[in-house]
């Protein structure tokens, strides 16, 4: 990772040097930076410096003097996820640390540093997520560290007017990731105005951009009005940018140095503010060096770069993205699967994916439509049988890629009466099993539910969503 790169960060205390040393470096490796600090006395200097880390966690035993340090920090920090983990876990510890708003509660002797790391980097990067749902957009689904600090960087990137440079392969969401930095930032209620570079010839390009006045040329009977000048105060999206001519990339410069716009046949320019976004698939600094792009353009744009990784190296998000779009699109399609066979999982876990995530969406939706069991078998996702690959040679199944959407929940059994709750069961297992005990206690009254959790209506809401979307569970519980 090179310098600087480390966008995300969080706050660890604990007595074990050995263990916070070996634990500090396999998060660094991941992309978080890890601070050490000692509680309670450098909790407010410590948190205070770091401005915004994305957690903190260490040692910390819910009994009376660590559930006062919990809630302190609940109040003093309130939107700063918090993770106990402690020696001996107890019912009510756990109790204590939900209602204190502790993201969960581990039991230490359960985790090596490795995988308490891998734990630390899952929590993270669902709080990113959450996130980004709470701003009302969750199409961008991810758990890939890396596109945990692409999403964090675009956060901070939506609340400025810089300039945004959005590369990444096809069918990667840049478009979607464009679309949610605008709904964050402060021109969110100004239009965000739209164009295809690659969809458009030069000349028709130039007047979509800039407009033309009456008379400019053969054909223009009347004023229009360009892209630029539409989205005047909101955000101008120039798609595939990397396939503008290389003249018009000097008539684009100029509007972005000096904040105007000429129309094609106007007497003078038009003053815009217009915040630019741009996306392509092509690697510009490769196109300047060709000679394709214009280095002082390529300099204008990219301001915040951001770019998007591919499929095919994101193996959490495969899992993730899988299990949605099964779930999207049996509900448009009014069917019902308990989950994947072992051939198709196989598959779809080792796939190159070219075309990227609209390519595996693409994919699940033929095989909804087509499959004809209770699992989506292999053949299911190919439409021409002789493109399927041979099932005895596909790679096995990587270590933990069972998926939520396979087994009882998906079938839609009772998640009370398949809920044990072992030693090491970690906080949101705890949580989502007091949540069913207490609807059903209480007949699925979601506002005597919530009162006796001593939670608000909306969060016991949105955690009733949470389990339906990961779990393919029913609320009715009774």
């Amino acid at each position: 990772m090179a310098a600087g790169e480390t966008l995300i960060k969080i706050v660890l205390w604990d007595s074990d040097v050995q263990f916070t040393a070996a634990f500090s470096e396999i998060l660094t490796k991941a992309g978080i930076g890890v601070t050490t600090a000692a509680l309670p006395v450098d909790v407010d200097r410590v948190l205070a410096a770091e401005a915004l880390p994305a957690l903190l966690m260490g040692e910390l035993d819910c009994n009376f003097q660590g559930a006062s340090l919990l809630l302190y920090l609940r109040r003093t920090y309130p939107d700063l996820p918090i993770l106990p983990i402690v020696g001996r876990p107890t019912v009510d510890g756990a109790v204590t640390a939900i209602r204190a708003g502790a993201v969960d509660y581990l039991l230490k002797k359960n985790f090596s540093p490795e995988g308490l790391a891998a734990k630390v980097v899952e929590i993270v990067t669902s709080q990113v997520q959450r996130d980004s749902e709470n701003e009302g957009y969750d199409e961008l689904l991810f758990r890939d560290p890396r596109m945990v600090r692409m999403m964090r960087l675009a956060q901070k990137a939506a609340a400025s007017r810089a300039t945004v440079l959005i590369q990444g392969e096809s069918g990667t969401g840049k478009e979607l990731l464009a679309r949610f930095i605008q709904k964050k930032s402060p021109r969110a209620a100004k239009p965000m105005v739209a164009i295809n570079c690659a969809a458009l010839p030069e000349n028709l390009l130039e007047s979509e951009l800039f407009g033309f006045e009456k008379g400019a040329f053969t054909g223009a009977s009347q004023r229009k009005i360009g892209k630029f000048e539409q989205a005047d105060g909101g955000t101008l999206l120039l798609d595939e940018l990397g396939e503008m001519a290389f003249p018009l990339q000097s008539k684009l410069l100029r509007v972005i140095q000096e904040g105007e716009v000429d129309r094609l046949g106007g007497r003078q320019p038009v003053p815009v503010d217009v915040r630019i976004i741009a996306t392509t698939n092509r690697d510009l600094q490769e196109e300047v060096e060709a000679g394709n792009f214009r280095q002082d353009l390529y300099f204008r744009l990219n301001v915040i770069p951001l770019t998007i990784p591919p499929l095919r190296d994101r193996p959490q998000d495969m899992e993730l993205l899988l299990e949605r779009f099964i779930v999207q699109y049996s509900q448009l399609n009014n069917r019902r699967f308990q989950g994947l066979s072992d051939q198709a999982r196989r598959f779809l876990l080792s796939h190159n994916y070219p075309g990227n995530v609209r390519e595996l969406e693409n994919m699940v939706e033929r095989a909804v439509v087509l499959a004809d069991g209770p699992l989506l078998e292999l053949e299911d996702f190919f439409a021409d049988p002789e493109k399927m690959p041979d099932p005895e040679q596909l790679p096995p199944l990587p270590t933990g890629s069972a998926s939520d959407f396979d087994g009882a929940a998906a079938s839609g059994s009772d998640p009370i009466t398949n809920f044990p709750l072992p030693a090491g069961t970690t906080l949101a297992e705890v949580e989502r099993y007091m949540i069913y005990k207490t609807l059903r206690e209480v007949d699925s009254n979601r506002t005597h539910a919530a009162a006796q959790l001593g939670i608000s209506i909306r969060t016991l809401r949105n955690k009733l969503k949470e389990y339906r979307e990961k779990f393919g569970e029913v609320e009715a519980v009774r």
